[in-house]
């Protein structure tokens, strides 16, 4: 299986916390849906002969492009590539896209799972984010994305907002509690150097929420969504059984994608390549028939700390026998006294052979990763070893 991930570079207006590719201006946007096309079909032979099972439009909001160019996009992909007739195509989507009519016309054109991007039911926060809709639209939207057909609906929350009581972060749990969608992410708010909020950081301006609260509406939200009855699967990430977002999921077990678009990002078993984050000069290359990339290749030290990372983030856990049967690393002989004190303090657990966090481990999931990790000159040593 494979995955494509498509990158729309373009917003409404620019969120305060958010340092992704994207432009506000769209004069670019039809020059830009003929190069993404054209890139399809220059990129055809980047996944060999494995059949894609997602699609995913990301961005920026995708949801900007009218229906009838993200229709022109998933034509050309399915005249290039081999998508299963029961693909995960999902669109990441703001409140205040997502009328009655586009949302039909998304169906049509083959969307069949909308993220749409939320981030707080309460309007003084969207107010402080930027963001383009108000807390009764965003309810609203969701429901008439109900009502156009939609059952596979993913929304995004933002906690560990400066000067906001835990109690803030509960009332948005509930509300999206009572929209029952069939997956929920939620993201701590970083706030990014190159962003508004990094900025007003620099400045002194805005002191972010302090590590205590943070976990303490973390360990909320895990509590709350069991409750549920939904699935923590990836520590960002929560589901109705049977819901899992297989995109993502694909990332995580390392599976093969394809990016298309300005800073779009692709990934090969060995590789990763990115494109340049520009899209006028993207637009420029992709017309010489040149996709512009950089190219990385990943060594095994690279790779081994890519599956511990991505491999302890989900529910599933690292399988140290794939470490060992790969790269001759065996985790569990080299990092044996620091598996144990993990285990023993509570923070990491055996599901039989594969090794994942508890939920206490869950809050401090990057610092245990970055202690399991292998660098270049202790692999040197273990290979000599053979």
């Amino acid at each position: 299986m494979a995955g494509i991930y498509i990158h729309i570079p373009f917003c409404r207006q620019a969120c305060h916390y958010c340092d992704f590719h994207f432009s506000t201006q769209q004069d670019l946007r039809s020059r830009f849906v003929d190069a993404v096309q054209e890139e399809i079909r220059l990129q055809r032979d980047f996944l060999g002969n494995e059949t894609v099972e997602t699609v995913y439009f990301g961005g920026g909001t995708p949801s900007l492009l009218p229906p009838e160019e993200l229709d022109q996009i998933l034509r050309t992909l399915h005249s290039t590539f081999r998508i299963t007739t029961n693909a995960e195509v999902t669109l990441e989507a703001n409140p205040d896209d997502l009328q009655t009519g586009p949302l039909a016309r998304f169906r049509e054109a083959g969307i069949n799972r909308l993220s749409i991007g939320i981030q707080s039911f309460q309007d003084d926060t969207l107010r402080f984010f930027n963001r383009s809709h108000s807390a009764s639209e965003a309810f609203q939207r969701v429901e008439q994305a109900r009502h156009a057909g939609f059952d596979n609906i993913s929304l995004d929350l933002i906690y560990g907002i400066p000067d906001k009581p835990l109690s803030a972060w509960q009332a948005d749990i509930a509300r999206a509690l009572r929209l029952q969608p069939e997956h929920l992410s939620a993201y701590a708010l970083t706030l990014e150097e190159k962003t508004v909020f990094g900025h007003w950081h620099k400045m002194k301006k805005l002191i972010p929420a302090d590590d205590e609260s943070v976990a303490q509406q973390f360990e909320y939200l895990m509590a709350e969504l069991d409750k549920a009855g939904y699935e923590h699967y990836e520590i960002s990430n929560f589901c109705r059984p049977g819901f899992i977002s297989r995109h993502n999921s694909a990332y995580w077990r390392g599976v093969s994608y394809l990016g298309l678009g300005p800073s779009a990002h692709s990934f090969r078993g060995q590789t990763r390549q990115h494109n340049i984050a520009n899209n006028a000069l993207y637009i420029q290359s992709i017309a010489q028939g040149v996709v512009p990339f950089t190219l990385e290749v990943l060594n095994d030290a690279e790779r081994i700390n890519e599956i511990i990372y991505t491999g302890l983030r989900t529910r599933w856990g690292v399988d140290p026998s794939i470490l060992k049967f790969q790269f001759g690393f065996d985790l569990v002989d080299r990092r044996r006294a620091l598996l144990r004190r993990l285990e023993d303090s509570g923070w990491l657990m055996w599901q039989e052979k594969h090794i994942a966090l508890t939920r206490k481990g869950k809050l401090v999931a990057d610092q245990i990763a970055t202690d399991l990790f292998i660098d270049d000159a202790e692999l040197a040593e273990l290979k000599k070893s053979f």
